[in-house]
């Protein structure tokens, strides 16, 4: 079970993990050690699942965000999970995820223009079987970004 300093540690590393253990111990009121030992413990459990750096889409040419729904023919176990593999080595999908309502998948495509959007539609999903359909929302303007969880 997680605590209340759990808690404010996996805050303030959410905000910045390049946090020294001095400098966390400081944002969280305990002690460099205590800190160090308890960040160790939330990665070998596998609350902490990854420590990365954020970048900025347009910084690395990827202009275009789309948001695509997919529905699928089909719901065999089989062909969904034919579908999250697809995905998953999908370089374009930043994110996927398996939805209740009318779409059966939400996925955020990182391109660099509407081309290679074309091309992600026509490798990807035009020739999956078991799309029935699709719609694409092309993103004008990410108003919020915040990868974290709230504790």
């Amino acid at each position: 079970m997680m605590d209340d300093l759990d808690r404010r540690i996996l805050g303030a590393l959410q905000k910045n993990n390049r946090l020294s253990f001095a400098e966390l111990a400081d944002l969280v009121g305990s002690s460099a050690a205590s800190c160090m030992r308890r960040v160790n413990k939330l990665r070998s459990d596998g609350v902490i699942t990854a420590d990365i750096s954020l970048v900025d889409p347009k910084a690395v040419g990827k202009s275009l965000t789309v948001v695509v729904t997919v529905e699928l023919d089909r719901e065999r176990l089989d062909l969904v999970d034919d579908f999250k593999r697809a995905m998953r080595a999908a370089k374009e999908v930043t994110q996927c995820y398996m939805v209740t309502g009318d779409a059966d998948f939400v996925l955020i495509v990182a391109v660099e223009d509407v081309e290679a959007f074309d091309v992600f539609v026509k490798t990807k999903l035009y020739t999956n079987p078991n799309v029935r359909k699709f719609k694409s929302m092309i993103a004008l303007d990410r108003v919020k970004f915040e990868p974290r969880t709230l504790l």
